[in-house]
């Protein structure tokens, strides 16, 4: 059975959308990865088949192929570990099939099945959010973060189980919420001051003038 499920990743600064396409069938057991992976994602093989084992499902031994879509841009870092994972108990049925197409899996798995906080959630997100995705599914740690881009349903999870468990409607999960004004408008005091800062007398300067002049 073939599933696609979408995910992110990071080229420098710039989001950009990832096809997961996962490929289950008979045959001699065996895990491929292909579509440029660097070497944390070869070893999302080990990190996805325990935690899906000690989150309760069966990994069954089977031929796996897993495509990173463009094939040609290469794919760095661990947070294709949560969408493999899905990717892998779609076709095994653990999660009933529906239609994923405006939703992104993004997230680290530790061996226990926990979802690990990750880098750079907010430039994929918002990358998501141009090209017409509607939730995002990611670490509850990094759900504030992402709650900052408008008009996206932002899914926290702390392990893969409770992921399966909402996609099959056996549990709830709020949607997070971020009150952006009350965020970029809070008045932060510090007790630092540029008495601290060695040197860098322009750059001061240039600070303390742009001060007043919106004082």
């Amino acid at each position: 059975m073939l599933s696609i499920v979408k995910s992110m990743s990071l080229q420098g600064l710039e989001g950009f959308l990832v096809d997961v396409q996962v490929d289950v069938s008979h045959g001699m057991p065996n895990w491929e990865v292909v579509g440029l992976p660097d070497t944390t994602v070869k070893e999302s093989k080990e990190r996805v088949r325990t935690a899906i084992k000690n989150s309760g499902y069966e990994f069954q031994s089977r031929r796996i192929v897993i495509n990173l879509a463009p094939a040609d841009t290469r794919k760095e870092g661990s947070f294709f570990d949560l969408p493999i994972a899905i990717g892998i108990l779609l076709d095994f049925q653990d999660i009933k099939w529906q239609n994923l197409e405006d939703t992104v899996f993004i997230g680290e798995l530790s061996l226990n099945g926990n979802i690990n906080k990750i880098n750079g959630i907010l430039p994929m997100c918002i990358e998501a959010k141009k090209l017409g995705i509607k939730r995002v599914i990611l670490p509850e740690e990094n759900a504030k973060e992402a709650a900052i881009v408008d008009g996206l349903q932002v899914i926290g999870a702390t392990n893969l189980r409770e992921v399966v468990e909402y996609l099959n409607d056996n549990a709830d999960i709020e949607p997070t919420e971020a009150n952006i004004q009350e965020i970029f408008h809070k008045k932060h005091k510090y007790s630092l001051n540029f008495s601290e800062v060695k040197g860098q007398e322009n750059v001061k300067r240039a600070l303390e003038i742009a001060a007043a002049r919106r004082s």
